[in-house]
């Protein structure tokens, strides 16, 4: 049984994340379910002795139901908020590396993935439309329309004062 690297402590919970950012013909890959009334980016938990770039290997493929290959790390996201949802009443702390991905030149997946019980469906939303939407993390939009070299370190904190 593999061990994602996080944990929950009193009413807080941390996690590190290795997530994917998809681009193809100009739309970004997001996932949804029916539980979450918001869309969210491709990946998970990184499990305990795998590195994050093999973690958003594994998660992609068991999202999508395809192998994307990476292309280079692109964002080292900290990310605090207040939880909703499945973490509801929790104050969140999350640590996550984003992976830009290699484009296969189709939008076609295999998607067959589950989440906490819940199916989850896969969404090409197009990058323009993208603040259309409530998604997370809510960088993308900013961060594909320059689409540094660089690797870019955002802080974003969104939990209420």
């Amino acid at each position: 049984m593999a061990y994602d690297c996080g944990f929950e402590k009193e009413n807080n919970w941390f996690r590190y994340r290795s997530a994917a950012i998809i681009v193809e013909e100009g739309c970004v890959l997001f996932a949804g379910n029916e539980r979450e009334n918001y869309y969210y980016s491709i990946g998970g938990g990184v499990h305990m002795n795998e590195t994050a770039e093999d973690a958003v290997i594994r998660e992609v493929f068991e999202e999508t139901g395809v192998h994307y290959e990476v292309d280079r790390l692109a964002v080292i996201h900290e990310n605090f908020f207040d939880g909703d949802g499945s973490l509801d009443g929790l104050s969140c702390h999350e640590v996550a590396f984003y992976f830009l991905m290699k484009p296969r030149g189709t939008k076609e997946l295999n998607s067959n993935s589950y989440t906490g019980g819940f199916k989850e469906n896969m969404y090409w939303i197009p990058i323009e439309a993208l603040d259309k939407h409530v998604a997370y993390p809510t960088f993308m939009k900013e961060y594909l329309a320059k689409m540094p070299k660089e690797i870019v370190h955002i802080v974003t904190n969104e939990r209420e004062e």
